[in-house]
C-alpha cells in the first residue's frame, strides 16, 4: 500500500478523536496515548476498513493523521482557545522521544515575518503539528512552494494556511511603491513588487483599501497555492489537501478566513 493511501486509511482510525479533538488541556496527551496504543497492538476499525500489518510503522504523533475538513477545525479550535486565554501548557518533553524519528505535522502555515505573529501560539499548537513558512508579505516564491509541496507531498500535510495579518508593513511598503513610486533599499523593492498586484486588485473598492489588500493578499496566494501543477493542484483535486486563507487580528488574536466572495460583494 502506497504511503500516501496508508496516512488517508490511519484518518478512519481517529474519527472518534477528531470530533472535538482539543477541549481540555489534558485531553490531548490522553489521546495521544490512547492512539498510539490502538496502532501499536494492530486494532482494526469498523468493519470493511483496512487495518494495518503489524509490521507498519506509526507515524511520530498519531493524532495527527486526519482529513483536510478535521484538520481545518482541529486549527480554528486552537485559535478560539488562544484568544479565550485557555492555551494548552507547553510540554517539551511529552513529544520530544517520538519526534527524534520524524515529523507528520496536520496543517501547514505560509505566514507573514512579522514577530507579532507567531502560528504555534495563535493556533495553540506544539512541535511537530505545524509545517511553518514565513516571509514578509506570506507571498508564494519558488522557494516556498517546494517547501509546501515537501510538507503535502511526502509528509502528507492535508491542510495549507495562508496566514495574513493587519496592520502588515509589506502590504503598506507595497501601496506606498504603487501610490508614490517609492522605492526601497537592497531587496525590499522585491517584496514589494511581488505584492503589487493584491493592491492593483482591490482599487476602487469600497471600505478600507490598507484592510482590503492584505485580504486580497490572502486570497491571491490561495489561489496561486491550489492551481500549482504537478503536485498541490493533484492532491487538491483529489481532495487530499485543502488550501485556505485567515487574517490574524493583532487587537484580538482572532483567526478569520478570508475568501473571494467577500471582494464580490464590494464591486
Amino acid at each position: 500500500m502506497r504511503p500516501l493511501q496508508c496516512a488517508f486509511d490511519m484518518c478512519e482510525l481517529c474519527d472518534q478523536k477528531n470530533e472535538k479533538p482539543e477541549q481540555d488541556p489534558g485531553k490531548r496527551r490522553f489521546l495521544k496515548l490512547a492512539t498510539a496504543s490502538a496502532l501499536a497492538l494492530g486494532i482494526a476499525g469498523t468493519a470493511g476498513r483496512t487495518a494495518f500489518a503489524a509490521s507498519t510503522k506509526p507515524p511520530p504523533l498519531p493524532e495527527n493523521v486526519m482529513t483536510p475538513n478535521e484538520a481545518l477545525d482541529r486549527l480554528m479550535e486552537g485559535n478560539k482557545r488562544y484568544v479565550a486565554g485557555q492555551s494548552t501548557p507547553f510540554d517539551f518533553s511529552e513529544d520530544r522521544a517520538a519526534l527524534v524519528s520524524g515529523q507528520n505535522p496536520y496543517a501547514c502555515i505560509l505566514g507573514c515575518s512579522d514577530s507579532r505573529v507567531s502560528p504555534e501560539f495563535c493556533f495553540d499548537e506544539q512541535r511537530g503539528d505545524l509545517f511553518v513558512a514565513r516571509v514578509a508579505g506570506n507571498y508564494l516564491t519558488t522557494d516556498f512552494l517546494a517547501t509546501l509541496e515537501y510538507a503535502t507531498a511526502v509528509l502528507h500535510t492535508p491542510l495549507i494556511m495562508v496566514l495574513g495579518h493587519e496592520s502588515c508593513g509589506a502590504v503598506e511598503a507595497a501601496i506606498n511603491a504603487f501610490d508614490k513610486n517609492e522605492q526601497f533599499p537592497g531587496h525590499i523593492q522585491t517584496m514589494a513588487s511581488a505584492l503589487l498586484p493584491a493592491v492593483r486588485a482591490v482599487k476602487g473598492m469600497p471600505g478600507d483599501r490598507y484592510d482590503n489588500a492584505i485580504k486580497m493578499n490572502v486570497v491571491r496566494n490561495v489561489d496561486r497555492l491550489k492551481k500549482q501543477p504537478p503536485l498541490l493542484s493533484k492532491l487538491v483535486a483529489d481532495n487530499r489537501l485543502l488550501v485556505v486563507g485567515g487574517v490574524y487580528s493583532l487587537k484580538t488574536g482572532r483567526v478569520d478566513l478570508t475568501f473571494p466572495q467577500e471582494f464580490a460583494t464590494k464591486r
